[in-house]
């Protein structure tokens, strides 16, 4: 018998509420064979979206009028919501160059009220559409979706605290799959598990329900007024929750795969005049017996085989490396500790983890928190090394100013993810790291090129360098490296020599961009030299002296123009009377949108093409005696 095509039919929130009940969970089914089709071409989040199905469907039947709004936290599960709201045409582009993004995004869909990509924001953008509804005398719903691992996150409970007060209209959906990206850690966790494993009132709640059922004449009453009325039920299993107690009224814990009992709760929920929180389990990878078994390896992914869940062979990479690197310090050293905020396996830590289980410390999705305890085990005489990935410490800026910086201690970050990251976009680019820690007085910066830096690198930072201590590096694997090159593991390396026409200044993985770039230069009589800077704040002077030595100074730079590495290179320049020419090419006063990282490179004039194509540009100009300067891309 041929299956009934029913998502072809939801072009819209309204085809779903016209729908017969009983074709809601075969539509849940035809959901999921999407998800996973897509995402096993596409790569992205796979785990965390095959668990939201039933409540996506649940949440767009129940709400989603004009004037209700759906706030999803960190956003990387909304794939069913973006196929239930019109956009099932185009989620197959999502992720890739010019099509949908893996997040929400305002500018995509009337139904994406807030975009998002970090954790823990729901609750509170979710609380200000509310007021901003009311001040504008609309009555709709507001509705935030938020993981249990989000939970660890401060902004949360600010934002709990603050909603609590609201008088209606406002709902919380708590996301329960015992998981964030690595297990979730902490005492809420430990809170929500007493809860979801507590029976006493779903067995009082049953035998109440069969008991008044069965009693003649007032047993239908009497059970409609107790079962609408539950927190006495609650209290006595209970004896209240703590959402209860910061102002909401508590309904859970629901399963969260039953789409009727969902639709229920929601019907329930949004009657109340009160701020509500409806708790409902789910599992991670519903619905695809490798991700269920596995949630964390599939929770983001690259593509593979819808059949065997196979999917590509991982090389090596910076993380991984970087890892490793750490358990040989810290096997030598009892000193060395290691802090992730709920990233254990993204950011190498699996091996440090398991083997100096004292020595590891997982804080959850909590940057700002991870900052202040460094720096109270570095106050305490250990040296703490915080690996997060870039665009996730940039949530920890006044901690590392306030309770590291400030006072002189010495912490470690390990900055993964720096530079472009490639199809989770505008988000989740590491291009601000450098800048605002270059504006942090005492910070020392290290960018590492390939991997056989990473060691000594963190040898140097952790035993000679004093203060806040950063080291960065992309995501992935290393690039071109020149067969005659070798790193002195210095502060700054030459490629070349100062008699050549110009030279290029640049880090990180781009010095394998400017190597390339080199070699085609000289095949068309251009020779080039590279200054490498290994250490990029503070600049060694000497490698400014030796620039000095050129006309012609390019400096290519996977960051942010304003407060970056070349910026300050060029004042350096300046300072030391350079005549000739400088040119900077980074990126200007804008966000990069979502693409493949070579990709990215290629439209910014970062990679071998642009660098060879700026230079061979500007020799022409110079050669008709044309200014050059600054180039924001």
């Amino acid at each position: 018998m041929k299956k009934e095509n029913i998502l072809s039919k939801i072009n819209s929130p309204k085809d779903l509420k016209d729908l017969p009940e009983d074709k809601l969970e075969p539509l849940c089914e035809e959901i999921r064979e999407k998800i996973i089709s897509t995402v096993s071409r596409n790569g992205g989040h796979l785990a965390s979206n095959l668990g939201v199905v039933e409540l996506t469907v649940a949440l767009h039947r129940v709400f989603s009028n004009s004037n209700d709004k759906i706030v999803w936290d960190v956003g990387h599960q909304c794939y069913t919501h973006k196929i239930l709201t019109g956009r099932l045409s185009k989620i197959d582009t999502i992720r890739k160059e010019n099509g949908l993004s893996g997040f929400p995004r305002r500018s995509e869909s009337i139904y994406d009220p807030f975009s998002t990509g970090h954790s823990s924001t729901s609750i509170s953008a979710a609380y200000g559409l509310l007021n901003a509804k009311r001040l504008n005398h609309d009555n709709g719903k507001v509705i935030a979706v938020i993981g249990d691992g989000a939970l660890s996150g401060g902004l949360a409970y600010e934002g709990i605290n603050n909603a609590g007060a609201a008088k209606k209209n406002f709902i919380v959906i708590l996301n329960d799959n015992k998981m964030s990206i690595s297990k979730n850690v902490g005492s809420m966790a430990k809170y929500l598990s007493a809860i979801r494993t507590q029976n006493i009132y779903l067995k009082t709640k049953s035998i109440v329900d069969k008991t008044l059922t069965h009693m003649p004449v007032l047993g239908k009453f009497m059970r409609k007024l107790i079962l609408k009325s539950t927190s006495t039920l609650k209290n006595m299993a209970y004896n209240g929750t703590i959402f209860e107690n910061l102002g909401f009224m508590y309904y859970g814990p629901i399963d969260g795969h039953d789409i009727k009992a969902l639709i229920n709760v929601l019907n329930i929920a949004k009657e109340k005049a009160h701020p509500v929180l409806v708790h409902i389990n789910t599992v991670k990878g519903k619905g695809y017996s490798f991700a269920e078994k596995n949630p964390k390896v599939f929770h983001g992914i690259s593509g593979f085989n819808v059949e065997t869940g196979v999917f590509g062979i991982s090389k090596s990479d910076f993380s991984s490396v970087f890892g490793k690197e750490l358990c040989e310090l810290a096997k030598n050293d009892d000193r060395v500790c290691a802090i992730t905020a709920a990233m254990k396996i993204g950011t190498g830590l699996s091996s440090f983890a398991k083997n100096f289980k004292n020595r590891f410390f997982d804080v959850g999705i909590a940057e700002g928190h991870a900052v202040t305890f460094a720096g109270g085990l570095a106050a305490g005489g250990m040296i703490p090394v915080f690996a997060v990935y870039s665009t996730f410490l940039q949530r920890s800026y006044d901690q590392i100013i306030h309770d590291a910086a400030l006072q002189g201690l010495k912490i470690v970050l390990a900055i993964d993810r720096a530079g472009l990251v490639g199809e989770d976009g505008e988000t989740h680019h590491g291009v601000f790291d450098v800048s605002f820690l270059n504006s942090i007085p005492g910070v020392t910066i290290y960018s590492p090129s390939f991997f056989s830096e990473v060691g000594p690198m963190l040898k140097e930072m952790i035993y000679n360098t004093q203060g806040v201590v950063a080291i960065r590096y992309p995501r992935s694997g290393q690039m071109y490296k020149p067969e005659n090159f070798t790193s002195t593991h210095a502060s700054y390396d030459i490629y070349g020599n100062k008699n050549m026409d110009v030279v290029i200044v640049t880090y990180g993985r781009l010095f394998s961009q400017a190597c390339l770039a080199k070699e085609r230069l000289e095949i068309q009589g251009i020779n080039a030299c590279i200054i490498k800077l290994n250490r990029i704040k503070p600049i060694d002077e000497d490698a400014v002296l030796f620039a000095q030595n050129f006309n012609n100074v390019f400096f290519f730079e996977e960051g942010m123009l304003s407060g970056g590495v070349g910026e300050y290179f060029e004042y350096m320049l300046s300072q030391v009377g350079h005549k000739g020419k400088f040119k900077l090419t980074a990126i200007g006063d804008k966000f990069v949108t979502q693409a493949t990282v070579q990709n990215q490179l290629h439209e910014l004039e970062l990679d071998a093409d642009g660098i060879e194509k700026i230079i061979l540009r500007s020799v022409e100009r110079i050669d008709k005696q044309e200014e050059i300067g600054f180039t924001a891309v």
